[in-house]
């Protein structure tokens, strides 16, 4: 595995964590929720919910209650209204439902889903601001009057609600004083555990909870004395004082139990966290350990700006290509063009333009296979042959098109021919000196280690120590990754030639001196500007230094596949049919998203904590 796989993982893995926190860019988020309620005495409930939002590129706000006549008959008299920073603007009615409401227009009905919803347009389809809304609407028969107490059993949020806030705080206050707030039962359900709810005043409970995250219920129950309800639609001739406290103390005991599960659970991550935090310490104090002792970085022992001829005769562009790239590329893909073109100046296959109506076309080549024998290739070259008579079959010929298509067929041939090369060139470079396969093999690894390190760091990125101690052991790696030598001196000072090499090709036509190789050498150098993504610029300057390369009646036009590079670039034309078969065989997938607002609605009966506090 090189450089490019490993660089293409950590990127993948990047992605995916991305995808799984990156938000819409539709944002709420409500600094407060307050609810204010008074409790009538005919049943009824008037609340005013007053919202102070932050709101980014949203069109309307809206909230839903699930219709349910065991818990209220009904809501009416509903009003929107903004008062922002002070100001105040009543919203104007309409009775049709809308998606997206027009702005400072609401409405309250019952929706297409059978629900009865309010919902107001805030006009912020593409800015952002922050709000300040109240939403007033009286629900009836909230009261049911038993023959001992009066019970209001109400969902202010439901599991559908669809907001985070940061604080929600409410009071309810009842039509009358009670004789002593032991007279006042109240319980607050939630599923974070995180609320609490008071008797304040003989006809006053007030409720708080912090860090609420949506899709979780708040509600509250109490019971009330029933003399302070003088008619309800909902009245019901036996005792519910028995039967709320059995169900409320099997709830707060179930819920009790939840709650010393969650602290064992805390204990057992504070415990994980802590011993993470001292082994990742470990690591980096043996990390820096393993930095200082790494030998120092080799250099080249002469700097080069400019190398006139090849750094031995025999290198293929694989070999040129492993050594440039400090033995980061070895595909298959990025030197195939080059090795067809190597192999065409050597005898063992030809090249030659498709024509079509009189016209060169410049999307494909033709391959013709010479009768050779391959004993004195390179092995990375031989596969590079083999391959192109694996596509041929029982012809001798073959053309652009049909590797894609055999690439196509056979997706998975590319990467077998990957490893292949990547295992030839590196055993060949090892021989020749070049080449550590064991520092590359450990700073591969580190580097699987450094990618894999960006997992933990999302996961515990709430844990300021042990993020921080996880981006220093994830930077100190790099730094060993960076001064790991997988090239040898020898291979360093190769690396320089062929730098310099690549050099002399983009300039020669630049240097006053006017004294160029021969144009039947510039053949074998266009091998390697082919490989090395120059082949353009290099026959733009031979153009200017042998202008009679375009004459078709030049015996110049008779090199091998110069002339045909003036009319087709045969490296992108070669290299496209890979890549493309490459692309093909490959899926995706799109999506989209739609913002919106809050939502409540009734869900599953509570779990409760008879101590005053939410569950």
């Amino acid at each position: 595995m090189k450089y490019k796989k490993i660089i293409f993982i950590l990127i993948a893995v990047l992605i995916f964590l991305l995808l799984g926190t990156v938000k819409s860019n539709a944002v709420l988020e409500l600094n407060d929720l307050e609810f204010n309620a008074q409790i009538n005495e005919d049943g009824s409930m008037q609340v005013t919910e007053i919202w102070d939002i932050d709101i980014s590129n949203t069109n309307t706000l809206f909230k839903t209650f699930e219709k349910d006549n065991t818990k209220y008959t009904g809501i009416k008299n509903v009003f929107v209204k903004e008062t922002t920073l002070g100001s105040y603007k009543n919203f104007r009615k309409i009775n049709e439902e809308m998606y997206h409401v027009t702005k400072d227009c609401y409405y309250a009905l019952d929706n297409s889903n059978g629900e009865f919803e309010i919902a107001w347009g805030v006009g912020l389809d593409n800015s952002s601001d922050t709000r300040r809304y109240e939403i007033t609407y009286l629900v009836q028969d909230a009261i049911a009057k038993y023959k001992d107490y009066a019970e209001l059993y109400w969902q202010f949020i439901g599991e559908n609600f669809e907001i985070d806030a940061k604080q929600i705080r409410g009071t309810i206050l009842l039509p009358q004083n009670a004789i002593s707030k032991d007279d006042i039962k109240v319980w607050g359900h939630t599923q974070e555990l995180n609320g609490e709810i008071y008797v304040t005043d003989l006809n006053k409970i007030e409720f708080n909870i912090n860090n609420y995250s949506s899709g979780n219920y708040v509600e509250i129950r109490s019971l009330i004395p029933n003399f302070m309800i003088t008619s309800s639609n909902r009245n019901y001739n036996y005792d519910i004082k028995d039967i709320v406290l059995e169900e409320e103390t099997k709830w707060a005991n179930e819920a009790n139990a939840r709650r010393e599960r969650k602290q064992l659970v805390n204990n057992i991550l504070a415990i994980i966290f802590f011993s993470v935090t001292l082994f990742v310490i470990i690591r980096i104090i043996f990390n820096i350990r393993k930095l200082i002792k790494l030998d120092k970085k080799i250099k080249p022992s002469v700097e080069l700006k400019y190398f006139r001829e090849l750094p031995y005769e025999d290198a293929t562009p694989a070999e040129a290509k492993f050594i440039l790239s400090k033995c980061a590329d070895t595909a298959f893909s990025s030197s195939f063009s080059a090795n067809i073109l190597d192999l065409c100046l050597k005898k063992y296959i030809k090249v030659e333009t498709i024509e079509k109506n009189g016209k060169i076309k410049s999307n494909m080549v033709k391959i013709i296979l010479l009768d050779k024998e391959i004993e004195n290739l390179k092995k990375d070259q031989k596969t590079a042959l083999e391959f192109l008579k694996e596509v041929a079959g029982d012809k001798t010929e073959i053309t652009t098109k049909d590797i894609t298509k055999y690439l196509e067929k056979h997706p998975s041939e590319v990467e077998r021919l990957n490893q292949k090369i990547e295992s030839n060139i590196e055993n060949e470079e090892q021989q020749r000196g070049n080449f550590i396969k064991e520092n590359m093999k450990l700073k591969e690894k580190i580097m699987i280690k450094t990618s894999l390190s960006f997992i933990p760091i999302f996961f515990f990125f709430p844990l300021i120590p042990l993020t921080i101690a996880l981006i220093i052991n994830m930077i100190i790696n790099i730094m060993i990754i960076m001064k790991i030598n997988v090239l040898t001196q020898k291979g360093m000072d190769e690396r320089e030639q062929w730098k310099a090499f690549k050099k002399y090709m983009e300039d020669f036509s630049l240097l006053k001196e006017k004294e160029v190789p021969a144009l039947a050498l510039w053949e074998k150098y266009l091998v390697f500007a082919t490989a090395f993504g120059i082949s353009e610029k290099v026959l733009k300057q031979l153009k200017v230094i042998y202008p009679e390369m375009t004459d078709v009646n030049s015996a110049m036009y008779t090199y091998s596949y110069i002339h045909i590079m003036n009319s087709v670039n045969i490296g992108n034309c070669i290299n496209t049919s890979v890549y493309s078969a490459i692309s093909s065989s490959g899926s995706g997938a799109g999506g989209g998203f739609s913002g919106g607002g809050g939502g409540g609605r009734w869900p599953e009966v509570a779990v409760v904590d008879a101590k005053n506090n939410f569950l």
